[in-house]
C-alpha cells in the first residue's frame, strides 16, 4: 500500500491542472460577452486627407461612391467639423467575412472604382484606418427622424473584459441619454478587430445649438448623472467628433 503522502501529491497537481484549465474558459467569458445572434459587421473606416485636397476629396466622394455603394450597403459617409479635422469616416455593412473578401476582390476587379476614384483620390490620403465592430446585443441600426441635422460620433476606450463585464451599465448610461429626448440613438459599436475594447456611438441631432442645450439638461438630470457615473468605473478615456454627413452619404 503506497503512502498517504505518495497519493496526495498527484492528486493535488491534478486539481492544479484543472484549475489551469478552468480559468482561461471563465476570462474567455469575460472578454467575449454578448454579441448580435448574426455574424453581420460593420467595417469602419477613417481617412485622413491631406489639408488642401479636404475639398477635393469630397467633391469625388460625392460623384463617384455611387460606384463603391453598388458592391455593398453604405450605412454612411461623414466629414469630420469638430473635434478632428480633414477626417472622413464611412461604415459599410456585411453579412460575413466571406461576403467582404467577395466584395473586395469585386472592388479590386471594377476599373470604373478603380479608374475614376481609388487611383485619383490615393494622392489625396495622408493616413488610412480601419476597423471590425458588431452592434452590441441591445441595439439595432437606427436611422435619424429626417434629413439634415448632424452626427456626433463618441468613441469609448473601456477597460477589458468586453460587454459581460460593463455592457449592463453602458446600456443604463445610454438608455439615460435616450429618455431626455434631445438626441437620437443611431448605433452602438464595439470592436472586433483594430483598437480593442472601443465603443462607437452614433447620435443623430438636429443641430450643433440643438445637442448643446440638450447636453445641458441631461447635466441637470438626476438619472442621467448618477447612471454615467455608475458607467465609468469601467471607462478608460473618451473622444468625440461632430460629424457632416457627405451628400452620397445613405445616412443624411
Amino acid at each position: 500500500m503506497l503512502p498517504l503522502g505518495t497519493l496526495r501529491r498527484p492528486l493535488a497537481a491534478a486539481a492544479r491542472l484543472a484549475r489551469g484549465w478552468a480559468r482561461p474558459q471563465v476570462l474567455a467569458f469575460l472578454a467575449t460577452g454578448p454579441r448580435q445572434d448574426n455574424s453581420v459587421f460593420y467595417e469602419i473606416r477613417t481617412y485622413d486627407i491631406k489639408p488642401s485636397k479636404m475639398k477635393e476629396f469630397v467633391e469625388m466622394a460625392n460623384k463617384y461612391f455611387h460606384l463603391r455603394s453598388a458592391h455593398s450597403e453604405m450605412v454612411g459617409i461623414w466629414s469630420a467639423e469638430l473635434g478632428a479635422m480633414n477626417k472622413v469616416v464611412h461604415v459599410w455593412k456585411y453579412d460575413n467575412f466571406a461576403h467582404r473578401a467577395a466584395v473586395r476582390h469585386a472592388l479590386a476587379n471594377d476599373k470604373d472604382w478603380q479608374g475614376k476614384f481609388i487611383s485619383p483620390a490615393l494622392p489625396l490620403i495622408e493616413k488610412q484606418y480601419n476597423e471590425v465592430a458588431y452592434l452590441v446585443p441591445w441595439c439595432q441600426l437606427g436611422k435619424p427622424p429626417k434629413d439634415g441635422g448632424v452626427y456626433e460620433w463618441v468613441t469609448f476606450q473601456m477597460k477589458p473584459g468586453g460587454p459581460a463585464l460593463w455592457g449592463e451599465a453602458f446600456q443604463a448610461a445610454i438608455n439615460a441619454h435616450i429618455n431626455t429626448g434631445y438626441t437620437k440613438l443611431i448605433g452602438v459599436f464595439h470592436t472586433e478587430y483594430g483598437f480593442l475594447n472601443t465603443v462607437h456611438v452614433i447620435w443623430w441631432n438636429e443641430s450643433p445649438d440643438h445637442r448643446a442645450a440638450g447636453r445641458h439638461r441631461a447635466h441637470e438630470d438626476a438619472r442621467v448623472v448618477a447612471a454615467v457615473r455608475d458607467s465609468v468605473r469601467f471607462l478608460e478615456s473618451q473622444q468625440n467628433m461632430l460629424l457632416i454627413p457627405l451628400q452620397c452619404s445613405s445616412l443624411k
